[in-house]
């Protein structure tokens, strides 16, 4: 019998802080103003990876081809 391998399909906003290189404090003000897209599981925030992946294009749109 295989394994079965689950991938996870939401974040907490402490992962999504370190994924982004954020802190805490400023990834919770991003989701409580809705610059990231989040729903509320009782009386906790998930953050799909898909609501990421928006956050950050939608950050990088237009600063394409510029160097730093």
């Amino acid at each position: 019998m295989a394994a079965v391998v689950i991938q996870r399909k939401w974040h907490t906003t402490a992962e999504v802080a370190d994924m982004l290189g954020f802190g805490l404090s400023k990834t919770k003000m991003l989701v409580l103003t809705g610059e990231i897209r989040s729903v509320k599981v009782g009386r906790n925030r998930r953050i799909l990876p898909a609501w990421v992946d928006e956050y950050v294009e939608r950050v990088t749109a237009g600063h394409e081809g510029w160097a730093a």
